[in-house]
């Protein structure tokens, strides 16, 4: 299936999850983090969900990152050209929904991509080799391959994989893994 289709089809799925039953696959996408193989690293980039996307509820996945005593750093995303600076979420961290309704930091400590070691990866879908499909405007995808070779790209997801992504291009980043409420897919291997 092609980018555009799995899009439209993974946004309509979302939209059929009540807010109990989103909340409950969030709590069983942070347990399954739990489970893996991660917490020996120190430097947590995590994406807080867009409420009208139905994202998966990352506040959950958040405490359990806080709860190992780990740095957690977020991003402020600039839509004139694409990029997105990444900020050390700390206790006056000032959080507000931008035009587009994503939760953005206001300001705080700068982090470079490079000390990141593990990147939680919004997606829409995402294959049994590990590629994803995201909104299709590249944020992540240019932010990925600004961070080390080694850090760990880690998509969360309310469904299970597709067979395969038919359109990828040379700018698609693939995943390390992926999260959804029943286990942990990794494509290392």
């Amino acid at each position: 299936m092609n980018k555009t289709a799995l899009r439209k089809l993974y946004k309509e799925k979302r939209q059929t999850l009540d807010q109990d039953t989103l909340e409950e696959l969030s709590i069983h996408i942070a347990n399954q983090a739990l489970r893996a193989k991660i917490w020996h690293n120190n430097t947590f980039h995590l994406f807080l969900p867009i409420a009208k996307h139905r994202e998966v509820d990352t506040t959950f996945l958040l405490t359990a990152i806080q709860g190992k005593d780990k740095n957690v750093v977020i991003s402020r995303s600039n839509f004139a050209d694409g990029s997105m600076k990444h900020y050390l979420l700390t206790d006056s961290t000032s959080i507000k929904n931008n035009s587009f309704g994503i939760p953005e930091p206001v300001s705080g400590i700068e982090i470079a991509p490079t000390e990141l070691d593990v990147v939680f990866v919004p997606l829409l879908a995402f294959d049994r080799s590990g590629n994803r499909v995201g909104y299709g405007k590249g944020f992540y995808d240019r932010f990925l391959n600004s961070c080390r070779k080694d850090t760990l790209k880690i998509g969360v997801s309310f469904f299970e994989p597709v067979k395969e992504i038919s359109d990828l291009d040379e700018y698609d980043i693939p995943l390390d893994m992926c999260i959804t409420p029943d286990g942990i897919f990794d494509f290392r291997n």
